[in-house]
């Protein structure tokens, strides 16, 4: 291939070039990146298309999230957003999302990747990460809140790292979230309920909220003591109160996580800062900072998302394209 040609990369090629064991240890690699300083993530950037509500009234919104990862002499960004309103109507799924991969040597447009798939994986990737530094036992129960597709990648690099002894399952539709019980069951040991009761999932030892809820969905007063909650939605997925009254905050990137979701609130009013966060998953990565015993309190654990993941993720699938000779070259010079 020449040196300036692009290579495109669509979703079947980076599934077949990626499973869920090789998403969970690129993600680990990044984390360690971002904790020693090899790893440039700048704070992401949001066109709101009226996510919010305001104008354009298109109901959507993307991010464009730069990163440079030092492991792999690579640079890129992700342009990655979602919709509803037409979107949803014409039957797409609600991510959307592309990833550009540059020599930063050179300045050239080495790669051109679907990026709905990595996004959606990665995340799953984060929770089940966080968890390596966090918890000191090989099993786990889980109180999931939402069943879409985030659910389930959570759910499955969860299991890769860990044995699910329980998964409780709490979805606004019931049918959605039995139909999602019944495709985690080859991921989990243990067993899986199907609830009604918002409450019923929050007694588990990992709570995750992968919703679009707009409303807090956990009350403070139902957590109990050794808790750890990932309120992973865009929005509040959980109360104030949780948060201030957590023991540790930890987060993948301070100034991301302070302005988005679950924090973006009480950061606002002023109420939360940077001197509220315990460490980074970086810090915890490279062993700078050590989560210690978390059985006798509350922690709250974002890792809202960040471009270095995307980037490293498609660098990794853009070397073993490059090996079998697969994907699309294409001169946008010519």
């Amino acid at each position: 291939m020449k040196e300036r040609n692009t290579l495109l990369i669509n979703q079947s090629t980076i599934k077949e070039l990626l499973d869920i064991a090789d998403f969970n240890n690129l993600v680990h690699q990044t984390f360690q990146g971002l904790g020693d300083g090899t790893v440039i993530n700048p704070t992401k950037l949001t066109l709101d298309l009226g996510e919010t509500g305001g104008y354009p009234p298109y109901e959507g919104f993307m991010n464009a999230m730069p990163a440079y990862i030092g492991s792999q002499d690579i640079a890129g960004s992700k342009w990655v957003g979602g919709f509803l309103g037409e979107r949803k109507a014409a039957g797409l799924p609600y991510i959307t999302g592309m990833i550009l991969l540059i020599n930063p040597h050179l300045g050239t447009f080495t790669a051109a990747l679907e990026g709905a798939y990595i996004t959606n994986m990665r995340t799953g990737a984060q929770t089940a990460n966080a968890l390596r530094y966090l918890l000191k036992k090989p099993t786990v129960t889980i109180g999931i809140y939402g069943a879409g597709m985030q659910a389930s990648t959570n759910i499955r690099a969860i299991a890769d790292l860990f044995d699910i002894t329980e998964l409780i399952v709490w979805n606004h539709r019931r049918s959605t979230a039995e139909a999602f019980a019944k495709k985690m069951q080859e991921h989990v040991k243990g067993v899986i309920c199907v609830v009604d009761d918002a409450r019923e999932a929050s007694q588990a030892d990992v709570l995750i909220t992968v919703t679009p809820a707009q409303t807090p969905l956990i009350k403070a007063e139902w957590i109990k003591k050794g808790s750890i909650i990932f309120p992973l939605g865009s929005f509040q997925e959980i109360e104030d109160e949780l948060i201030l009254k957590a023991d540790k905050i930890i987060v993948d990137h301070v100034e991301q996580a302070l302005h988005r979701g679950a924090l973006k609130k009480l950061t606002s009013e002023g109420k939360l800062s940077e001197n509220d966060v315990f460490a980074t998953l970086g810090e915890l990565a490279i062993g700078k900072k050590e989560a210690g015993d978390l059985s006798q309190g509350i922690t709250i654990c974002i890792p809202i998302g960040t471009g270095a993941m995307d980037v490293a993720i498609a660098g990794e699938v853009y070397r073993r394209a490059l090996e079998k000779g697969m994907g699309t070259a294409f001169d946008f010079e010519a």
